[in-house]
């Protein structure tokens, strides 16, 4: 069992390439893969035409941390989810301690997208996104690479590949190579 309140073993698990997540019974576990899932943020990253037109409208706006329970809660709310309400609380510890953040897409005063991650020095890891509104969480995974990229990120991890996910040009390595990719992005003093 993972102790929700122990925050230095918990970002050590993250900081060795491991992830919290929570099984159909809601056992919370450490898990690791073979592979991991990395977003570019460099000239590989990509999206769609459709998206770029939505993006010019200037619809959404972003912010950090407005609302970040009701993006967790939007991020847990799915017919199947890794998001026990134990992890919940970890997530709810991490953002009081300063590591767990939202990156949100907002459309006037309803909150329309966002993203949950954790954040250690340069690495960004991606556990989850949910929208309210149509493209909200496209535009906010969009808007946060481009702030990862002015705020000096090395790493923004994505942990699992799927379609949605290589839209954006996601790509896939080796745990081998992500963990010594973690060890140099830890290392440096950015800030989300």
């Amino acid at each position: 069992m993972i102790s929700r309140f122990n925050i230095p073993v918990i970002l050590e698990g993250y900081s060795q390439g491991y992830f919290l997540m929570s099984d159909d019974n809601d056992n919370l576990g450490w898990y690791s893969s073979r592979q991991r899932t990395l977003i570019p943020l460099d000239e590989r990253f990509r999206y769609p035409k459709s998206l770029r037109r939505v993006l010019n409208k200037k619809e959404f706006t972003p912010a950090i941390n407005q609302a970040f329970k009701e993006v967790c809660h939007g991020c847990a709310d799915r017919d199947t989810t890794w998001i026990s309400p134990e992890l919940m609380d970890i997530y709810f510890a991490l953002h009081k301690a300063g590591y767990a953040h939202s990156f949100e897409t907002w459309q006037g005063d309803r909150l329309a997208g966002g993203v949950l991650g954790i954040v250690i020095g340069g690495a960004f890891i991606g556990e989850s996104m949910f929208f309210n509104i149509p493209d909200g969480s496209k535009v906010a995974m969009v808007l946060l690479v481009n702030h990862l990229r002015t705020q000096g990120f090395k790493l923004f991890d994505a942990q699992l590949q799927n379609p949605h996910l290589e839209r954006f040009g996601s790509y896939v390595i080796s745990n081998i190579e992500y963990r010594q990719i973690l060890q140099q992005a830890i290392k440096m003093p950015c800030k989300l």
